[in-house]
């Protein structure tokens, strides 16, 4: 029990803004860490759900809720996955060999490139919302896909080879209980879409929605892994991170297109 704990508390220090006792990490206190990562997703989309609440309620604009939405999950947490949504734009832009691609990942300094996608991204982000906003029955497969995304990123920490023999992606891959670990988050981001398609039955073309969601998440997840390997050798922190990023943002595109096309 102290172990699962210890992985809660892992978790959501390094992945989330919200304050939580320390730890000291290794083994033990890391073995189950990454079961743990879809919750945080899981409080960014209970946050979302009371901002859109909010708004609706007092009749906020449509650019308000977008922008408030687009920033809760920097809010939470604390930016770590658009970092890595920000270096490897960086080093995909640099058309590069591998080991320099590699080294712009490990490099500090942020590039030209970075913060352009940086800023497209969270445009995008914003776009999508504010149509949900017009269309909310949509919006439970928005909610639960920032839980849905960093379950299927964290099975790839777990069942890819790493880059590198350092990092954090390294870190947790070798002190994790892969084969539990794997099965625990594949679980969970199996369970998310279900979850979402109950919610969404009585919405026009709910399920058919959710279906496209899940396929369009099923080829980005394939073609990431592609990605990975023959640019990258393996898979890296930054790589996670930009996995979970522009996964969120795929579903809450589905979410918003569904509803326009369906709503």
């Amino acid at each position: 029990m102290k172990s699962i704990t210890s992985g809660f508390l892992v978790a959501f220090s390094l992945y989330s803004a919200i304050p939580v006792p320390q730890v000291q990490w290794e083994k033990r206190t890391m073995r189950w860490a990454l079961c743990f990562l879809p919750l945080v997703g899981l409080v960014i989309g209970g946050l979302e759900w009371l901002w859109y609440q909010f708004c609706a309620a007092y009749g906020a604009a449509a650019l308000l809720y977008a922008g408030g939405a687009a920033l809760l999950p920097l809010v939470v947490s604390g930016g770590i996955h658009l970092d890595g949504l920000c270096d490897t734009c960086d080093a995909l832009c640099s058309f590069g060999d591998r080991q320099k691609r590699l080294d712009i990942l490990k490099d500090s300094h942020v590039g030209a490139f970075g913060p352009l996608w940086l800023m497209a991204f969270l445009l995008a982000e914003a776009a999508c919302f504010a149509q949900v906003y017009q269309t909310p029955q949509y919006l439970p497969l928005a909610v639960l896909g920032f839980a849905a995304a960093r379950a299927a990123g964290g099975c790839k920490i777990v069942t890819m080879p790493c880059a590198k023999d350092s990092g954090l992606a390294h870190l947790f891959a070798e002190n994790s209980d892969k084969k539990a670990v794997a099965v625990a988050l594949a679980l969970q981001a199996i369970a998310y879409p279900v979850l979402a398609g109950v919610w969404l039955y009585a919405a026009p073309a709910g399920i058919a929605v959710v279906r496209t969601a899940l396929l369009l998440g099923l080829i980005w997840y394939a073609l990431h892994d592609r990605l990975c390997k023959r640019i990258f050798g393996g898979v890296t922190g930054d790589l996670t991170g930009f996995f979970i990023s522009t996964g969120e943002l795929l579903l809450l595109a589905a979410a918003a297109f569904g509803g326009l096309i369906a709503g």
